[in-house]
C-alpha cells in the first residue's frame, strides 16, 4: 500500500495569495474564487480527479461548508479544499465543467441541503421525491410523523 502524499501547498499558497491553508494542509478559499482555483489545481498541479465533494452545516454560522477532495493520478498526491457558502443565499459555481464526476455528487448536496450550483447542467433533485418538501441534512429541518 502506498502513501498518499499531499499537493505543493506551499507553492500553491505562494501564487494563490488569497487562500488559507490550515495545520492539516487543508485549503481554503472564498466561493468568489473558487473556479479560477480549481482549474488552475487541475491545469497546473495535475489535481485531475475529484473523489468526493461534500457540504457540511454550520447554522450557528450561518453558513455551509463544501469540502472537495481532489487527487492526482500522475503524481499521486492529493489536496483537500474548503469554501464556505452563505446560508441564507446557498448558491455557488458548479466545478461540473472541470471535473466532469461532480455531476451526482452536486446533484446530491442540493437534494440533501439545498445549495444550489449554477452552471450545472441537470441540477434537479437525486435522491428525494420533487414534491419532498425541505432539505434533510440541514440541521434545522424538522422531521414531521413517523418513519415508514
Amino acid at each position: 500500500m502506498t502513501k498518499e502524499l499531499l499537493a505543493p501547498v506551499d507553492e500553491i499558497k505562494q501564487k494563490f495569495g488569497y487562500i488559507a491553508v490550515d495545520e492539516a494542509m487543508t485549503v481554503t478559499i472564498p466561493a468568489d474564487k473558487l473556479l479560477e482555483f480549481m482549474q488552475a489545481l487541475k491545469d497546473e498541479y495535475d489535481l485531475d480527479y475529484l473523489t468526493n465533494e461534500t457540504a457540511v452545516d454550520y447554522p450557528e454560522e450561518n453558513k455551509f461548508q463544501l469540502v472537495y477532495n481532489i487527487n492526482s493520478l500522475e503524481k499521486g498526491y492529493s489536496l483537500m479544499v474548503k469554501t464556505d457558502v452563505d446560508r441564507d443565499n446557498p448558491e455557488v459555481l458548479s466545478v461540473f465543467p472541470i471535473w466532469g464526476g461532480a455531476n451526482w455528487q452536486e446533484r446530491e448536496i442540493y437534494d440533501l441541503l439545498g445549495i444550489v450550483f449554477t452552471g450545472h447542467p441537470n441540477l434537479k433533485r437525486i435522491l428525494l421525491d420533487d414534491e419532498f418538501e425541505g432539505y434533510p441534512l440541514r440541521k434545522d429541518f424538522q422531521w414531521e410523523g413517523g418513519r415508514e
